[in-house]
């Protein structure tokens, strides 16, 4: 990577996390705590980016870049939520869905990719939903 190209999502994710574990000190524990859940936080952000970007660039299936990331299907879609590639085709709902990738291969091809709102970089948290018997 050149050092003059701005830094992909990914490529930010991972480095913030490596300062993170680089201020941790396993001879303070109680010192680390802080650093090492900032850089499980990171870590997490660059999976999610990690997972959009190879179900745009590359074609792979929602399950398969959960397979890969070590998490189901179900807990893929919100997750793509939340990053910079797909967060623009949840469709409100919170959760990205096959029909949102289509449509973001779509509108890639077509040179009209949408990208989320600058004011929604910090992340939402997820949620539980306990399910309810129908």
């Amino acid at each position: 990577m050149r050092t003059d190209e701005p830094a992909g999502p990914v490529d930010a994710a991972i480095r913030a996390a490596a300062h993170e574990l680089s201020q941790a000190t396993p001879k303070a524990p109680t010192e680390a705590l802080p650093h090492l859940r900032a850089a499980q936080e990171h870590l997490t952000r660059a999976i999610d980016e990690a997972m959009a970007a190879a179900i745009l660039e590359t074609g792979s299936t929602i399950r398969t870049a959960g397979a890969l990331a070590g998490l189901s299907e179900n807990a893929v879609g919100p997750r793509l939520a939340r990053t910079s590639l797909l967060a623009a085709y949840d469709a409100g709902r919170g959760r990205v869905t096959a029909s949102g990738v289509e449509r973001a291969r779509y509108d890639l091809e077509q040179g009209r990719h949408r990208v989320a709102d600058e004011a929604t970089e910090e992340p939402r948290p997820l949620r539980f939903r306990a399910r309810r018997p129908t």
